[in-house]
């Protein structure tokens, strides 16, 4: 790969990494830090209702599901920075062959090939 390339790729991971980074923060600081009280502005910490509760507790956990989603998207990031560095970058983990440039603009943190993509997605 030129190193013109590296470093068009460095950039969009770099800009997705920001991007997460900014995403789990904005979740952890409205959904997950705040008590249940400051959720549901009940200045006794209860909800009113039972179902006001049964929300509260999905919001939570909805929110919960997104950072844990987010910080699996950041640790491919993160590795693909890695294997941007090492040289690594853009070849296939499976079979050794060049990802292809369209593949890599879409997925920029895309450790296998479409075929090898595609034979993993079948079992």
């Amino acid at each position: 790969m030129k190193n013109k390339e590296q470093e068009e790729f460095k950039r969009l991971l770099e800009k997705e990494k920001e991007t997460l980074l900014s995403q789990i923060e904005h979740l952890e600081n409205n959904s997950l830090n705040k008590s249940q009280r400051e959720l549901s502005g009940d200045l006794s910490g209860y909800s009113f209702h039972l179902a006001d509760m049964g929300t509260d507790n999905f919001d939570r956990e909805l929110a919960l599901n997104l950072v844990s989603s987010e910080q699996k998207l950041l640790y491919e990031v993160n590795e693909a920075l890695r294997r941007l560095e090492k040289g690594s970058f853009g070849c296939c983990e499976q079979c050794g062959k060049s990802i292809g440039r369209k593949r890599l603009q879409a997925i920029p943190y895309a450790r296998l090939c479409i075929k090898c993509g595609e034979r993993k997605e079948k079992g």
